[in-house]
């Protein structure tokens, strides 16, 4: 039989809408503590909340997203997240003090939450169910996308130009966003049942999260909290090691490698299931934190990258296509903002948790404590998830069956 089409036009649109959205997340993200601080004199604590309240905003959203994608339909979820996105990006050019900031930052969060958690909800539902893996590994590219340029681009708009021209490139990414929008078909929204809608009324943690997915997020928890060091920490660790020049290339390597390897991970996942992935994936990422943490040499730092991006790749597409895959239909809006809450909670704590050991251990001592971490997350995959998980081209989980 034929393969099921998978780049379909509400695929690709809304991939790109995806990849929008994530640009103007990290065309901010990388200015906006020096924004802060030279604009408005702010303490590099001030600095920094300014960049980390994005996403307490964007995990806020989380809480309540995924119970009212069920509720109103996952495609005016999608419209109010780029709508609020676009106002939120055009506050910016009105901000005179660091209260205001940390406000827009905060409701942009929230913005940025409501709009993915939609676009991984709407994505989740128009893959063929066959082609689940390979389908949210292409759509991942788009995040990937959004690392590589992003950055790049907020670096060379912020030594070469203003402010003011970042926010305008955000701004333009946001209206492209809502242009982008008429041009989705008719999606099939999930007609929930009245059983399905009493169910999800009231303040229940079933309402807020979905319980089967947070095994596996719980694991993806922590490999967040690792790769959150190295995104951290990347530019003093590099110093102190004197390897600033290979570090440069460090997240351009990372991407050249998630971009190569991610179409490839997406079928084998689909052909020999998840744990054919995970443990290799783990124990990938593990092996380029050991390289990361006793870097000496360039070249050394810059393999490192090779495998973070190999292992992290995998884990991160990966397990969103387990909590695709065994969340019935009418939960994927609480599936995915599950497995982005727990992984904003990594990403968030992260830095915060580690930097504690950096005082006891310096940065390679701390490094090689987040090595650990991650050899540690092999058992808690098998323990959490992996010795229930059916390997193979037919998968069975719960009430769903789904044919790979």
């Amino acid at each position: 039989m034929p393969k099921s089409k998978l780049w379909t036009k509400d695929f690709v649109l809304i991939f790109i809408e995806n990849l929008l959205a994530a640009l103007n997340f990290y065309l901010l993200m990388i200015i906006v503590s020096g924004y802060a601080m030279n604009t408005f004199d702010s303490s590099p604590g001030e600095a920094g909340f300014s960049a980390s309240i994005f996403i307490i905003g964007g995990l806020f959203a989380r809480l309540f997203i995924g119970k009212w994608i069920g509720r109103i339909g996952h495609k005016k979820t999608l419209y109010s997240g780029v709508f609020l996105s676009l106002f939120m990006t055009l506050l910016y050019f009105g901000v005179n003090n660091v209260v205001i900031l940390l406000a827009v930052r905060f409701l942009h969060g929230i913005a940025f939450g409501i709009t993915t958690t939609a676009t991984a909800t709407i994505v989740a539902n128009i893959i063929p169910a066959e082609r689940k893996g390979e389908g949210i590994a292409y759509f991942g590219l788009s995040q990937i996308l959004a690392t590589a340029v992003g950055p790049f681009l907020g670096m060379f708009l912020s030594q070469h130009g203003s402010f003011s021209m970042i926010f305008t490139a955000c701004t333009i990414a946001s209206a492209t966003g809502l242009l982008v929008l008429p041009f989705l078909s008719s999606l099939r929204e999930m007609e929930l049942t009245k059983e399905q809608l009493t169910i999800m009324k009231g303040f229940k943690f079933n309402n807020f999260f979905e319980p089967k997915v947070v095994p596996i997020s719980i694991v993806c928890m922590f490999i967040f909290m690792c790769y959150s060091s190295v995104v951290s920490f990347l530019e003093v660790y590099s110093q102190e090691i004197h390897l600033m020049s290979a570090a440069s290339f460090f997240f351009l390597v990372y991407a050249i490698i998630i971009l190569i390897s991610r179409p490839v991970i997406g079928r084998l996942f689909d052909l020999k299931g998840e744990n054919s992935i995970m443990y290799p994936a783990i124990l990938i990422f593990t092996t380029g934190m050991v390289l990361f943490s006793q870097a000496h040499h360039g070249y050394i730092l810059l393999l490192s990258a090779a495998l973070i991006g190999l292992g992290f790749g995998a884990i991160q597409s990966s397990t969103q296509a387990i909590s695709v895959k065994i969340t019935p239909q009418h939960r994927m809006g609480l599936a995915n903002s599950t497995y982005f809450a727990f992984s904003d909670i990594g990403m968030g704590t992260g830095p915060l948790l580690v930097g504690l050991l950096v005082p006891f251990t310096g940065y390679r001592g701390m490094y090689t404590v987040v090595a650990v971490i991650g050899a540690i997350c092999l058992l808690l995959y098998y323990l959490l998830h992996g010795k229930k998980a059916v390997n193979g081209k037919k998968a069975v989980y719960g009430k769903n069956k789904v044919s790979f």
